[in-house]
């Protein structure tokens, strides 16, 4: 029998290595004193007997019995050697009795490497074993703040103190930072045996249904499939998956782990359909029909209109709509809805009372509208947001920067003293760029021009007075208003002593925004994008003025020489004729971000993490900001920030919340 064994593992041998030589590789088992620099080497740390993963031991620490081995571990010395017969001994003892001894490796990188033992590693390999007992000593190597790789395995080393986990690793930094945070781990605390052994039972289930189904053929660690899946579907609920179960939920969230596979995860749709519009009606009375089936569009709002200039915008849109479509639709709206508490119930109770359409106006609710969304496909949902990664909803948001580029040039005109304000809440995606649009603008027309930026979302920041300190009279304040503030200044202004004047206001038209999207759901082109995307890339729909979503309203305080130059640049933005972001720009520290004839693409301006050269300000401290704005960067961000930090933050404005609301 043990004859046989070794001619099958010599076949296997020998087929690895023709296979290794036809790829141009090495065929034979990668050997880490040949590439391993012991001055990269922080310490070594004994750790024990454990069981390892044997599909993590993938070579030898010496170069002594590389021949003997391929790739795989399979041996390549043919039959009548005496390696041949200790290994052939060893199979017999291992169907008898099984391999106890334990064998000797080093540990670099979450890989395995055998200082003794490499004949029972092949043997074990060669009967399908899934862990060998070794005495392991591990090679940390020195911190390197600009090595990705060697900022994970620290990442993981911090993990593995917890749990003693090996086989779960990942591609991206933060990876093991935030499966700790949502597991419920903290750092320098070690789980307990039974949470242990639920986090491997889970990973395990999973990873047998993800390469059913074909995950082998992803160009990651499965571990980075793991986490998108933990975060779809809380980590909860996932120990808590039976192997049917967790086989039908990696079957319905597919598409999340093929994004993972596209190098560029969003695809950004910058203009409605110029296709025929479809009637309504058609929609609603199917061929025979004779009773009208309403589409019913629902709302989620964070806020109340009456407290919220954001969601009273949306709210005007939902009204819009209620008057374009008249009887043909209904809409519905729930307020006060809470991220990470109920705003998944909430989503649930509007799937059940019928509604087709959901438009979630926050990117807090991003994890809630995708778990819906995978839990009921005939449900068309929509997140207000940016750069979000994900195929089963879509988000939308509009290119304001085009109209801010507009008033800039306004402001830049007026501004006697040459100094502007500009206020703004936080930086998230999207914010930076109307900033550095809006500077860019009032340059054109006075290459003197400084802006002042002052955010709205720092505690107790008194902008006005800030403002008059640096002698800012022309400000540039935030677009909406709800009907109680009335009185409070918005749009592009100037105010000072003896003088009092409004010059311009942009807009969010978010009703025409969604009289567009539940047109091109009515037209079918909804579904044509699916088809003709083949990169399964998520969808952005990024529209601005072409499309009639925003728009700057101009006073007559204007001289009309700065009106024709305003209203001769948006023609030619609306025509593709005129790109903001093209040529030189300079941020504030003198570093060029883009160079003289190049145009920034969509994913560069939502990016923007810097300001341009002659805005003054920066980006404010995390700490500082009132808990809305906290909420808002934790989500959509542009500050670096630490996902263990992130979470904490998270975790907190949450409990505050509910505190706050008595939930």
């Amino acid at each position: 029998m043990s004859v046989q064994d070794y001619t099958s593992a010599l076949k296997l041998g020998k087929r690895a290595y023709n296979s290794a030589m036809n790829r141009g590789k090495s065929p034979y088992l990668p050997v880490l004193e040949n590439f391993l620099d012991e001055e990269t080497i922080e310490r070594e740390v004994n750790l024990g007997e454990d069981q390892i993963p044997l599909s993590l031991v993938v070579g030898t620490c010496t170069a002594a019995r590389t021949n003997a081995f391929a790739e795989n571990f399979m041996p390549l010395l043919d039959w009548g050697t005496e390696f041949a017969a200790k290994w052939a001994s060893l199979s017999d003892s291992q169907v008898n009795e099984g391999i106890r001894e334990p064998i000797k490796v080093y540990e670099y990188m979450n890989k395995f490497y055998v200082l003794e033992g490499n004949k029972r590693v092949s043997v074990l390999k060669y009967f399908g074993a899934v862990t060998i007992n070794a005495k392991v000593t591990r090679k940390i190597p020195k911190y390197d703040p600009k090595n990705v790789n060697v900022k994970i395995y620290y990442e993981f080393m911090d993990f593995y103190k917890a749990t003693k986990i090996n086989d779960i690793y990942f591609s991206k930094e933060g990876s093991f930072i935030s499966l700790m945070n949502l597991a419920g781990i903290k750092k320098d605390e070690a789980l307990n045996e039974s949470a242990v052994r639920d986090m491997c039972s889970a990973y395990y289930n999973f990873k047998v249904a993800y390469l059913a189904r074909g995950g082998n053929e992803f160009d990651y660690p499965i571990g980075d499939s793991f986490l998108r899946f933990v975060h779809i579907h809380g980590y909860e609920n996932v120990v808590k998956m039976i192997p049917s179960e967790m086989s039908k939920n990696v079957a319905k969230t597919w598409a999340e782990f093929e994004l993972l596979d596209d190098n560029s995860e969003v695809n950004f749709n910058l203009a409605p359909s110029n296709k025929a519009r479809k009637n309504i009606l058609s929609y609603l009375l199917p061929f025979g029909s004779t009773q009208t089936k309403k589409l019913k569009v629902g709302f989620i709002y964070e806020k109340s209109p009456s407290d919220s200039d954001w969601v009273y915008a949306h709210e005007l849109g939902r009204q819009y709509i209620e008057e374009t479509f008249g009887s043909q639709i209904e809409t519905i709206t729930m307020e006060n809805v809470i991220p990470d508490v109920n705003d998944e119930k909430c989503m649930k109770k509007m799937v059940k009372d019928g509604v087709d359409i959901i438009f979630v106006t926050s990117p807090s609710m991003t994890i809630a509208s995708l778990k819906v969304a995978i839990a009921n496909p005939k449900v068309k949902i929509l997140n207000c947001s940016l750069k979000i990664p994900h195929k089963y909803i879509r988000t939308y948001y509009a290119r304001m920067y085009e109209a801010k580029f507009l008033s800039g040039i306004i402001a830049g005109s007026m501004a006697e003293s040459g100094r502007i304000g500009y206020v703004a809440n936080c930086p998230i995606f999207g914010i930076t760029a109307n900033i550095n649009a809006f500077a860019l603008g009032a340059r054109m027309v006075n290459p003197r021009v400084k802006v002042y930026v002052e955010w709205s979302g720092i505690k107790d920041n008194d902008v006005e007075a800030n403002f008059a300190n640096n002698g800012v009279h022309c400000i540039s304040d935030q677009d909406m208003i709800t009907p109680i503030k009335g009185k409070r200044n918005f749009g592009l202004y100037c105010n000072g002593e003896g003088y009092n004047a409004h010059f311009a206001m942009t807009i969010w038209h978010w009703g025409v925004f969604y009289e567009k999207l539940i047109q091109s759901i009515i037209s079918g082109s909804w579904e044509r994008e699916d088809e003709d995307d083949n990169s399964v890339k998520a969808l952005n729909y990024w529209w601005g003025l072409s499309a009639g979503v925003v728009e700057i309203i101009e006073s007559n305080a204007i001289p009309k020489t700065t009106k024709k130059l305003v209203n001769v640049l948006m023609d030619r933005i609306i025509k593709n004729d005129f790109n903001i972001f093209e040529g030189e720009l300079i941020d504030q520290n003198g570093r060029v971000r883009n160079k003289e004839g190049n145009i920034l693409t969509p994913e560069e301006i939502i990016s923007m993490d810097y300001l341009l050269d002659n805005v003054v300000g920066s980006f404010p401290d995390v700490e500082s900001l009132n808990d809305s704005a906290k909420r808002m960067v934790a989500n959509q961000g542009v500050i670096k920030m630490d996902k263990e930090f992130k979470a904490k933050l998270s975790r907190g404005l949450k409990e505050k919340i509910i505190k706050k609301r008595g939930q």
